[in-house]
């Protein structure tokens, strides 16, 4: 396999896995959530990821997870599962539901906690690849899984046998530029921080963006679309729009997991709730902060459509 194996391009949100007060999955919100994002100009969905707090579900509910984002995805693009995890017999496992539920696709990111040298993470995803049985979408988020995937990896990975893609969200342009220019032969590259970085990757000729933040602000979409349309001014507005959100979600005693669902829930949007600890709502002078600022950036009525 490699980039010609699949056709996407594009916004493919990385969707939140929305729970109820008791914590238990709400599969309403999360169909309801993907419905809006494609009527908004979502081309595929990725789910179970970062965004989707993958490391508080159980394997059961990955599995459930899996099932309804296919469903939800049938005939309207691509359906990506997070396999998130440390162990490569439990990526596989999860490899092999995604397989069963009937995924397009899976997202595999580097072993996190423990810390691997460059060898050991590639020797880490050859052995997932070898037995994958389905298209794989590297996943490198260093902040979070401690073990980069750097350009030079990443040219390593491109050539494994099921690795049609990477979602890139290093956040850092000379990261992102040189893995761009190293595999974009070979695989396709997607952009992580779309909210701060987005129109420069695609002027640079990423394939898309896959990104958190139009679970909020639809219009993070239109960053891609408006790009591509070559409606500069109109991008670049979006661009600065985008990163003061990011500013936003992220100062002030504030985390991007919690601040994603809580403007989510303040802009009546399916698919917020709450978050599974360790992760904590928000509340007090952080949750107004947030609530003030997003009536700055985008306004409560005016649903960012």
């Amino acid at each position: 396999m490699n980039r010609d194996s699949v056709d996407w391009a594009g916004p493919m949100p990385a969707v939140t896995t929305p729970f109820h007060a008791d914590l238990s999955l709400d599969e309403d919100g999360f169909r309801a959530n993907i419905d809006e994002l494609f009527s908004a100009g979502a081309t595929g969905i990725v789910a179970a990821g970062c965004t989707g707090e993958f490391w508080s579900l159980t394997l059961k509910e990955r599995e459930r997870l899996a099932q309804l984002t296919v469903d939800a995805c049938k005939g309207r693009g691509p359906a990506i599962v997070g396999t998130g995890a440390i162990r490569e017999s439990e990526v596989i496992e999860q490899i092999d539901a995604a397989k069963s539920a009937g995924a397009d696709a899976v997202l595999v990111m580097s072993a996190y906690f423990v810390h691997l040298s460059d060898s050991e993470i590639i020797e880490h995803f050859a052995a997932i690849d070898a037995k994958a049985n389905l298209p794989i979408v590297l996943y490198n988020i260093p902040r979070n899984a401690g073990n980069a995937i750097t350009p030079a990896i990443a040219d390593k990975l491109a050539d494994l046998d099921h690795v049609v893609a990477i979602k890139e969200s290093s956040g850092q342009w000379d990261n992102f530029h040189q893995t761009l220019n190293r595999v974009r032969d070979r695989i396709r590259v997607f952009c992580g921080p779309s909210s701060t970085i987005g129109v420069a990757a695609a002027l640079a000729g990423a394939d898309g963006h896959i990104d958190c933040f139009p679970n909020v602000w639809h219009d993070c979409m239109q960053l891609w679309h408006k790009t591509k349309a070559g409606q500069m001014q109109d991008a670049w507005a979006l661009q600065a729009t985008g990163q003061a959100m990011t500013e936003l979600f992220t100062s002030e005693g504030r985390t991007l997991y919690p601040a994603t669902k809580a403007a989510m829930d303040f802009l009546h949007r399916p698919g917020g709730g709450m978050p599974r600890p360790p992760l904590r709502p928000l509340s007090g002078a952080a949750l107004k902060g947030l609530q003030a600022g997003m009536e700055s950036l985008v306004g409560q009525d005016k649903k960012v459509a």
